[in-house]
C-alpha cells in the first residue's frame, strides 16, 4: 500500500477506447487526484485506450485470453501481471471480461468497477442501449452511471461507492443520451477515486 504522502498506485484495465481511462490521466496531470496509473492492461490489442495511455508515458500490458485457456487460467495469470505492479486499486473502465476468484481473491475490497447504469438496473452489457429502449417503451424515466466494488463473480452488483442519477428527456437520441452519460462517468469515476484515495490517507 502507498505510504501517506505518496499517490495512490492505479492499474487500470480496458477493453476498448478508454475515454475514462483518460479522465483519470487527465485529473492526474491537473492536480486533482493524488494518484499515480502505473500500467494500463487491455485484452484487446487494437483498444485505442492503450495509444492514450502511451501517449501519457503509461506501461501498457497487452493480455489476450486464447480459446485454449480456462477462464482461471487466464484470470490467475492477470492476476500475477497486475500483482507485479504493486498497486493499490485495480480500476475497471470498459473491461468486458467477468473477473473470476482466480483474479478476486488476490485484490480483495481492491477491485473498482465503473458502470453505466443504476444499482440492479441493466447488469452487464449494452447497459446504455437497453436503458435507453426501456425508456421509449415507458418502463423508466431515468438511468443513471455508478461506481462499485468488484469482490466476486457478479455481475455489476458489487458494494456500491457512489452513483448518480441521470433523466432520460422526451425526445432525446440515444447518442444524446450517450454522450450525458460518459460526461457523468468521467466526474463521477473521478471524485469517487479522490474519496477513497483520501480516506485511505486518512487512515494511514
Amino acid at each position: 500500500m502507498s505510504v501517506e504522502n505518496s499517490p495512490a498506485r492505479l492499474v487500470v484495465l480496458i477493453s476498448g477506447s478508454g475515454t475514462n481511462l483518460q479522465a483519470l490521466i487527465d485529473a492526474i496531470a491537473d492536480g486533482e487526484l493524488s494518484a499515480e496509473i502505473v500500467a494500463v492492461i487491455s485484452n484487446k490489442r487494437d483498444a485505442y485506450g492503450l495509444e492514450r495511455a502511451r501517449l501519457s508515458g503509461i506501461p501498457t500490458v497487452v493480455k489476450p485470453k486464447f480459446k485454449e485457456k480456462s477462464r482461471e487460467e487466464y484470470d490467475a495469470e492477470l492476476a500475477q501481471v497486475v500483482h507485479a505492479f504493486a498497486p493499490d486499486w485495480i480500476v475497471l473502465v470498459g473491461w468486458m471480461r467477468i473477473l473470476s476468484m482466480s483474479f478476486l481473491q488476490h485484490f480483495p475490497n481492491r477491485v473498482i468497477n465503473l458502470h453505466p447504469a443504476l444499482p440492479s438496473t441493466f447488469p452487464g452489457t449494452n447497459a446504455i442501449e437497453r436503458a435507453y429502449e426501456a425508456f421509449r417503451l415507458g418502463e423508466i424515466i431515468e438511468t443513471g452511471v455508478m461506481v462499485h466494488l468488484v469482490p466476486d463473480e457478479g455481475v455489476d452488483i458489487g458494494p456500491v461507492l457512489a452513483q448518480k442519477h441521470i433523466p432520460i428527456e422526451p425526445g432525446e437520441s440515444l447518442e444524446e443520451l450517450e454522450q450525458k452519460i460518459h460526461m457523468a462517468e468521467h466526474n463521477l469515476l473521478v471524485n469517487t477515486m479522490k474519496q477513497l484515495i483520501s480516506k485511505e490517507k486518512l487512515n494511514a
